[in-house]
């Protein structure tokens, strides 16, 4: 790669100060709105059952091509696509009656096992969370390559020091959406029976090592092949990879601490306010942000601190995990209907949402802390953000699930529940989130292979779109290959 075009790769991402919460949130709602499209034409027209070769062109279609399309084409008029969205889901919904759910077939079981039981799972499928997770996957995977073409607006790419991206929410995202699911183990375990600590970390590092192998590669791989690197994003050394994998240790460590502040909210809270405290009031703030890169620590310390910011943020999800995972307790026949709305899920994660705006609004208002988002220090401000941000997405998700398929909670066995489940969960979306870490490393290895032979910053509108495409394409049919061959990729 010349080296006058490397250097102009380098600059094509530095530099931003990203763009308004408005305009972040505006582009993001068309996820929420594509889920809400889907469950329309599955709740009214069963579109997606069976999953025919019409109907998988049509879900990839949504939950991909549409996301690509708010954060390239449609990315001066979000609002439009939105439109383009929302109102035939609308029109569909009053011109049409549910549709009848598929029968679960009753075969004779050939031994009774627990799984056959009639009782319910204490933590059943959620295809809500199932629906995030997967579109904020596929937002993740379509931004990491479109950054490095010219039809991605600057405003999308990283902010350098200051500032709200779509991409800077995008890294905080995948680490909330990961604790949120993390927490399952924990539920499922008996209440207030903790594993010994050498116990936790022992297994906390059979899921470290094979992400920190991969960050190893991918520092291997980019200073051999002298690839064009963001060094203010994370370091010299560092990258995602190991702030992923030195997350599971650390957070059985602060397992200890949740039997003295036993909320995951309180103690993800308090360990960004702490870390805030100590960048506002010592000389850390200014060492990470503009000091000169002597050894290992100065290099890399961007990741290295701004990992304390994303340890938190892991712990907010695992508390929203605690309140989104569990099954909803039945309301008696007469209660109130604001008694629902604080005891039901959406009504929990609602709240946690409004809590989570509120105390971001008050950091970073004049009248209150008048502190700004910074993702490279992963600071209070976007920590708060970020919670902010993906509980008020996963309300909107439980919602539609909420309003559009609200019988799957009411079956009488295992197996019609997990069938009413699979019936209102995206195909591609399941996909998607089944083998989340595999295709994020997949479209990791795209994307280099792309920059290194093809001058993205060179491609017009319709190449640009057709590369991006493909990649889509291909990304979205090794997820639905994986599923179809019910293999499931633990990194």
């Amino acid at each position: 790669m010349p080296k006058d075009y490397k250097q102009l790769k380098q600059e094509h991402v530095s530099g931003h100060t990203g763009s308004s919460l408005f305009d972040i949130h505006s582009v993001s709602l068309a996820m929420p709105l594509t889920i809400l499209l889907w469950s329309v034409l599955q709740s009214r027209m069963r579109l997606f059952t069976p999953y025919t070769l019409p109907a998988c062109f049509v879900d990839v279609l949504l939950n991909c091509f549409v996301t690509l399309l708010a954060t390239t084409v449609y990315s001066s008029s979000p609002w439009l696509l939105n439109l383009l969205l929302f109102l035939p889901a609308v029109l569909l919904y009053l011109t049409s009656e549910p549709a009848h759910p598929r029968a679960v077939p009753h075969k004779p079981p050939k031994k009774p096992t627990k799984d056959q039981d009639s009782e319910l799972d204490r933590l059943p499928v959620k295809p809500f969370i199932t629906h995030y997770r997967g579109a904020m996957m596929v937002i993740t995977c379509v931004s990491i390559l479109a950054v490095d073409f010219r039809i991605f607006p600057r405003r999308f790419a990283k902010a350098e020091n200051w500032g709200t991206s779509l991409m800077d929410m995008g890294v905080g995202s995948f680490v909330f959406t990961n604790g949120l699911v993390s927490v399952r183990s924990s539920l499922k375990s008996d209440a207030g029976r903790l594993a010994p600590l050498s116990k936790r970390l022992v297994a906390s590092m059979r899921h470290s090592l094979p992400l920190l192998v991969l960050g190893v590669i991918r520092l291997v791989s980019v200073k051999g092949l002298d690839y064009a690197e963001h060094v203010t994003e994370y370091g010299v050394h560092w990258n995602f990879f190991f702030t992923l994998g030195f997350l599971p240790p650390f957070v059985a460590l602060f397992q200890s601490a949740f039997a003295m502040v036993p909320s995951y909210a309180l103690l993800s809270f308090v360990l960004a306010a702490t870390y805030e405290v100590v960048l506002d009031n010592t000389t850390l703030g200014p060492f990470i942000l503009t000091a000169k890169r002597t050894d290992l620590l100065s290099q890399n310390r961007e990741g290295i601190f701004s990992f304390i910011g994303y340890l938190a943020i892991f712990l907010a999800g695992q508390a929203l995990g605690t309140i989104a995972l569990p099954r909803s307790q039945p309301f008696p026949r007469n209660s109130p209907l604001s008694a629902k709305l604080r005891q039901s899920v959406l009504g929990k994660i609602a709240l946690s949402a409004l809590v989570w705006t509120a105390l971001f609004h008050i950091s970073i208002s004049y009248y209150g802390f008048g502190l700004t988002v910074s993702r490279r220090l992963a600071n209070l401000p976007y920590f708060l953000w970020v919670c902010s941000y993906n509980s008020y997405q996963i309300a909107l998700c439980c919602a539609i699930e909420t309003f559009l398929f609200p019988n799957i909670y009411k079956a009488t066995t295992r197996q019609e529940e997990r069938q009413r489940a699979m019936d209102a969960t995206s195909t591609a979306l399941h996909s998607f989130n089944r083998n989340g870490l595999a295709v994020f490393l997949l479209a990791n290895l795209l994307t280099g292979l792309v920059n290194m032979g093809i001058p993205t910053l060179h491609m017009g509108v319709l190449e640009s779109m057709g590369i991006l495409g493909t990649y889509a394409v291909v990304l979205a049919g090794v997820a639905l290959g994986l599923n179809r061959w019910d293999i499931s990729i633990r990194l």
